[in-house]
Parts: C-alpha cells; sequence; structure tokens
C-alpha cells in the first residue's frame, strides 16, 4: 500500500501525536508499504528520505517550538498525484487534515482518521466563551469524522465517547504500540546520578508535557499530602510546556519546591534511564486519549497512580497494574503512600504492568491498522466491525 500522512505537527517537533506517526510509519515500512507524509516545514528540519513533502510555515508566539503549516495545495496535490496514493491518513480535523480530506475526495481515495486528542478538553486556552467553544469543537470533530470512511481511536473508551458524540462511521480503537524492551533497558541510577537526588529517596515520576491540561497543580497538593508522612520523596518530572514557571512558582507557595524537578526534555535513552530510575508513575491528567506515557512507564516496571479518565481506564487494570483514583486529593495521596510503603505491592503491580505493556507492543499494533487498511481497501466491513470491538 501506498499512505499519505497529513499531519499538523511533525519530527522533529516532539509530541504524542507524532510519536504515533512514527512508530506507525517504522512498523509499516518494515512490512512492505510505503509511506508519505505531508507536514508542515520545521527551521533546519532534514528529511531521512524524499517520502516528505513540507508546507510553508509559521510558529506560534505561545508556543515557539510549533509552527503551523499553510495549507497551500496547488504544489503538494502534485505530489500526491505523482505518488498514487492508495489511501489517505489524516491526524487532525483542521489545518492540514482538512486539506488531506479534499485531497481524498479529489484522489478518490479512502480517507482515515486518527481521533488523537479531547479537543473540547483545551478550551481554557480560549479567552473567552468556552462553554460555546467546547460545543463548537464537539460538533466540528463529529462532523469531521462522519466525512471520513473510518476513525481510528487509541482506545474503545474514546471510540465509545464518539459514538455518542454521534459519529456513524466505522471506529476502530488501534492504541500507538511502544517498544517495551527499550523502556526496560533503561539505567535505573540515572535520575540519582544526573540530577542530585540522595540514594535513599523514593522517586515519584510524571512524563509529559508541562501545560494547564495535565492537571499538574492537582498532583503538587497531593505531593504535599504525601511529603507530610514521608520526607524522603522526590517529585521528578520530565518535559517541558508553558505551565513551568507558574508550576515553579505554586511549588514554592507549597514549600515543596526543594522535593520537586523540572527535567526539561530528555532525549530517549535518557527518558528510558527515567523510567527505570523511579518507584512510582503518577498521572493525574483527565483529558489523554490513550496516555502513551502510561504505557512506557508499566514497560518499565512502574506501577500507576493516575486519575481515572480516558486513556488512563483503558490502560491502568486498577488494583493489577496501578490504581485509578477520583478527583479527591486524598484518595491520590492515599494510593501513592500505599504503594511507598508496601514493597511487595509495587514490585506484584509493577511485574503485571510490564506484561501488560508488552501485549500492546508496536510490531502487534501496526499489524492491527494494516488490518483495518485491507479491510477498507477491500470493502470487508465486517471485518472492520470486527475489529472495532475486538479485545486489544
Amino acid at each position: 500500500m501506498k499512505i499519505g500522512i497529513f499531519t499538523d505537527s511533525y519530527k522533529p517537533y516532539v509530541s504524542g501525536v507524532v510519536r504515533s506517526i512514527d512508530t506507525f510509519s517504522r512498523e509499516l515500512v518494515r512490512r512492505g508499504h510505503e509511506i508519505y507524509v505531508f507536514a508542515p516545514r520545521y527551521p533546519g528540519g532534514q528529511e531521512e528520505n524524499g517520502n516528505v513533502y513540507r508546507f510553508p510555515s509559521f510558529h506560534t508566539p505561545a508556543n515557539p517550538e510549533f509552527y503551523i503549516g499553510l495549507p497551500l495545495p496547488w504544489r503538494a496535490i502534485r505530489y500526491a498525484k505523482k505518488w498514487s496514493l492508495d489511501l489517505i491518513h489524516v491526524h487532525s480535523p483542521f489545518l492540514l487534515g482538512r486539506l488531506g480530506a479534499s485531497f481524498a475526495r479529489r484522489l478518490k481515495v479512502p480517507l482515515v482518521f486518527t481521533y488523537h486528542t479531547l479537543y473540547d478538553q483545551y478550551i481554557h486556552y480560549f479567552p473567552f466563551a468556552r462553554g460555546l467553544a467546547r460545543n463548537v469543537v464537539i460538533h466540528m470533530a463529529r462532523d469531521f469524522c462522519n466525512r471520513c470512511d473510518l476513525v481510528i481511536t487509541p482506545t474503545g473508551v474514546i471510540r465509545n465517547l464518539l459514538e455518542g458524540y454521534g459519529v456513524r462511521r466505522p471506529i476502530v480503537p488501534i492504541p500507538t504500540g511502544i517498544y517495551p524492551e527499550r523502556f526496560y533497558a533503561g539505567d535505573p541510577c540515572f535520575l540519582y546520578e544526573n540530577f542530585g537526588i540522595p540514594w535513599e529517596e523514593k522517586i515519584l515520576l510524571f512524563v509529559g508535557r508541562i501545560g494547564k491540561e495535565k492537571n499538574l497543580d492537582f498532583l503538587f497538593r497531593v505531593f504535599r499530602q504525601v511529603l507530610q508522612q514521608h520526607h524522603a520523596v522526590t517529585l521528578v518530572l520530565v518535559g517541558s510546556g508553558p505551565e513551568k514557571k507558574a508550576l515553579e512558582t505554586f511549588a514554592e507557595e507549597l514549600g515543596i519546591n526543594s522535593k520537586v524537578i523540572f527535567t526539561g526534555l530528555l532525549p530517549p535513552d535518557a527518558v528510558a534511564g527515567a523510567y527505570r530510575s523511579a518507584d512510582l508513575f503518577v498521572f493525574p491528567s483527565v483529558t489523554e486519549t490513550q496516555g502513551l506515557v502510561l504505557l512506557e512507564a508499566m514497560a518499565a516496571g512502574l506501577p500507576v497512580v493516575a486519575r481515572a479518565a480516558f486513556g488512563s481506564l483503558a490502560m491502568v487494570q486498577d488494583g493489577k497494574t496501578g490504581f485509578l483514583c477520583d478527583e479527591r486529593e486524598e484518595e491520590f495521596a492515599a494510593r501513592i503512600i500505599l504503594l511507598l510503603e508496601n514493597s511487595s505491592l509495587r514490585k506484584q503491580m509493577g511485574e503485571a504492568a510490564r506484561a501488560r505493556a508488552c501485549r500492546l507492543s508496536a510490531e502487534r499494533m501496526a499489524l492491527r491498522l494494516e488490518k483495518a487498511y485491507l479491510a477498507l481497501l477491500n470493502g470487508a466491513r465486517d471485518l472492520l466491525q470486527d475489529l472495532a470491538y475486538e479485545e486489544i
């Protein structure tokens, strides 16, 4: 198959969407397929091959690392025709995603859309009329899904959500797979040796964007409760984002700043070391469609304490691979304290978490995506229906 990928973010930008595209593309190429990417241009970016078309772009004032591609069709359509695409897979319902949808109609090929993001959960970035904006975003996402031939969601929880929105197209859950061995092979001394953490300290780890949607102020308040009972604990946050300065100030106000470390962005090997150095993975976000970092942490053998919402409901088995908590800070803190105090339970849950992560390998998930593509191209709606409700 010749697959055209249209995305509003791509390498060298770092995000869950980019990692998903990169992982699936790598595995599909290994299986003999051809991947052609249409993405924004980033300064200084170099292509690994000639299968990437870059659109003129500009960076956003709020996030200088993110560039918005201008969906200029004239030259891009020549490449789409030249590459004789069999289907088009778009990764957002916005600028380049909509251009990809128009190309699919023009080239008369199937259109696939991955619903990566709970767009209505990002309304806090709107300066006004947030209730109206949320309804508009849901309406827009539903209509875009219903224009597609197939919708991919990271989990069955998000499939059910879209069905509730009124999406009537086939919806197949396919998580982004990982390479479990990479995370289990991380350096278990990395955080201690590189960030000056005393060896006797336990480490709570968060990995992700430092943004409002990650609910990190909740985590900081929880951590203050944990420190009241266990002082020899450090909270490490790996990632970057617009809320870093505000959270540093908040940590000072709470009196926990000496026990909180922001590492910034780390290269892949270092992230694997961060996972292996930690004792628990803590994840307060309620906006994830999958929470790829949950799977990575589990692959490293970490039990998870997470808010019970969307992505975590599908990734974490409550009481087996970790704990899912409601909105009460006291419950979240109590689950963390239980695992800090019970090393045998921590080890048991960590082993179960790693086994769960291994079942969601990149190879297996790419095979599932390939099956969905072929079913779509062959008009096998029964197979798509089977895939939609098959246990993963």
